[in-house]
């Protein structure tokens, strides 16, 4: 803890001074642009990644970058799907797994989850995924990990457009999805092509997305 308030009263003291006209616009309102969906995984950092502002980026992280299809008791992932759509009108939806996924791991090693039973039940969300990779020849474990990172973004992106705010925004015109694998070790993003249904590039295919 001592190196996290070492960390605060740097910001405090010297950041905060530099960006104070920025913080001053943020105080009473937020106008992000982009609903970005990863991993609660410490080594994926959103505004890092993408080099965004406070306030450039409304940002939800679980367990497995997941997002539960919309049902008649809605949590606390839904609820802030919809709060991005409906009330600050973000434009772009932005789901981001990534490389060497504890949670992606788990499911694709059959790991034994007993002694975690929430975790084992969140990770149900991801069944869709692993029934489609179950159905695949792999040349290791890690190329079956990797595989299913790659779906389980597919999967909850099939699962983000069952929310009403999104089908609507969607059949509007007024938001656009995207899939993203980042690799924590080489810094890439691979990014969902939604015509040929691949992942490319990002850095080759900056206006790729996946619908």
């Amino acid at each position: 803890m001592q190196k996290i308030i070492e960390g605060f009263l740097k910001f405090q003291n010297e950041v905060f001074p530099e960006r104070s006209e920025l913080f001053k616009r943020l105080a009473d309102q937020q106008n992000p642009h982009v609903l970005f969906i990863t991993c609660s995984d410490s080594r994926v950092v959103p505004e890092l990644l993408t080099q965004q502002d406070p306030g450039d980026l409304f940002v939800i992280r679980n367990a497995g970058n997941i997002v539960p299809s919309y049902g008649p008791e809605p949590g606390g992932v839904s609820a802030t799907v919809e709060y991005a759509v409906s009330v600050l009108g973000v434009s772009d939806i932005v789901i981001c797994g990534h490389s060497n996924c504890g949670a992606m791991g788990a499911i694709a090693s059959c790991a034994c989850l007993d002694e975690i039973p929430a975790v084992a039940h969140w990770l149900r969300y991801a069944d869709a995924a692993k029934a489609i990779i179950n159905g695949r020849t792999h040349g290791s474990d890690r190329e079956r990990a990797d595989d299913l990172v790659r779906e389980n973004v597919i999967a909850q992106l099939a699962n983000v457009r069952t929310h009403p705010s999104v089908a609507r925004a969607l059949a509007e015109r007024r938001l656009n999805l995207h899939g993203w694998v980042y690799d924590i070790e080489n810094g890439a993003i691979q990014a969902l092509d939604g015509q040929s249904h691949t992942f490319v590039p990002l850095a080759d295919n900056p206006q790729v997305r996946a619908t």
